[in-house]
C-alpha cells in the first residue's frame, strides 16, 4: 500500500484536469463570492490534503494503465467521476455564475464541484493501491467538501 516511486502520467493529467477549470474560474467567480469566513480547521484540512493529494498523484507510477484487470474499473470509475468534474464545470460557466450555481449538486450527488474530484483521486488511490493517497484524500474531503459544505448551508440560510 506504499506504492512505487516514479511519474504519473495518469495522475498528472487528473491534475490538469482539476486546474485548468479552476484557473478559469479565478476570472469568472459566482457573483457575491468573498471566500471568507472560512473555518480555519477545514482550511488546514483542504491545504493539507491538496499537497499530499497533488504530490502522490505526480510520484507514483501505480497510477499507470496497467494491464486490465478487474482492479482497473477503479480507473475506469475515477474518470468517468472526472469527466462528470468537467461536465459540472461546463454549466457552471455556462450559468449565470451565481453563488447558487457554484455550490449546486450534479444529478444526485451533492456540492458536485467539491464531491466529484474527491471521489474521483479516492478511486484513483484505490486504483494504484496507494495508502498515503488515500489518507490525503481523506482528509482533502474533510476540508473541502466541508467547505463547500458550510457555505452552501450560509447560502440556503440567506435565502430564508
Amino acid at each position: 500500500m506504499l506504492g512505487h516511486f516514479g511519474f504519473s502520467y495518469i495522475g498528472c493529467l487528473f491534475l490538469l484536469m482539476l486546474m485548468i477549470p479552476n484557473l478559469l474560474w479565478t476570472s469568472r467567480k459566482p457573483q457575491g463570492y468573498t471566500g471568507d469566513n472560512e473555518n480555519n480547521i477545514l482550511l488546514l484540512f483542504e491545504r493539507s490534503g491538496e499537497i499530499v493529494t497533488s504530490c502522490c498523484a505526480c510520484i507514483f507510477a501505480d497510477f499507470n494503465i496497467q494491464p486490465w484487470t478487474a482492479w482497473s474499473w477503479w480507473l475506469v470509475a475515477a474518470f468517468v467521476l472526472m469527466v462528470l468534474y468537467e461536465y459540472w464545470w461546463y454549466r457552471y460557466f455556462q450559468s449565470e455564475r451565481m453563488l447558487k450555481d457554484f455550490y449546486r449538486s450534479l444529478w444526485i450527488i451533492p456540492l458536485g464541484g467539491a464531491t466529484l474530484p474527491v471521489l474521483a483521486f479516492f478511486c484513483l488511490g484505490i486504483y494504484g493501491r496507494v495508502g498515503i493517497m488515500i489518507l490525503g484524500v481523506l482528509i482533502l474531503s474533510i476540508g473541502h467538501i466541508g467547505i463547500h459544505y458550510q457555505h452552501r448551508k450560509e447560502l440556503d440560510h440567506v435565502k430564508n
